[in-house]
């Protein structure tokens, strides 16, 4: 891309903040996954809100995005708020031994997606 904007939101550990993060895992630790342990601390599996990042886009006067991201409820999200999304850009990175039960449950559990290994 010639150019491109990086919005900065401060929703560390997917909206549950720094504590309940390592809360979850400490769960994760114990077998559960990333979902299943946001779940069990009474979080929904994402508690992100992208109404702020909406604002800045407006306030930077953005017509409309092509967006980098696996996730469609930040696309989902983003319209509601009445941003123009024309393009989702996935992130492509192969997983590894040390990530691809998280990568995997992410995809099938929160984002009804598919990774390929």
């Amino acid at each position: 891309m010639d150019k491109g904007i990086v919005l900065y939101l401060r929703q560390e550990g997917r909206g549950i903040g720094l504590t309940n993060k390592i809360r979850a895992y400490s769960l994760q630790d114990q077998g559960l996954d990333t979902v299943e342990a946001n779940l069990a601390l009474g979080f929904r599996d994402d508690e992100r809100d992208y109404a702020v990042a909406a604002h800045m886009l407006h306030s930077l006067k953005v017509q409309s995005i092509r967006l980098m991201t696996n996730n469609p409820r930040k696309i989902d999200q983003l319209t509601q708020h009445g941003v123009q999304v024309n393009e989702r850009i996935p992130h492509i990175l192969p997983g590894n031994e040390h990530n691809r039960f998280y990568l995997e449950t992410k995809a099938s559990e929160s984002w009804n997606l598919e990774v390929c290994f």
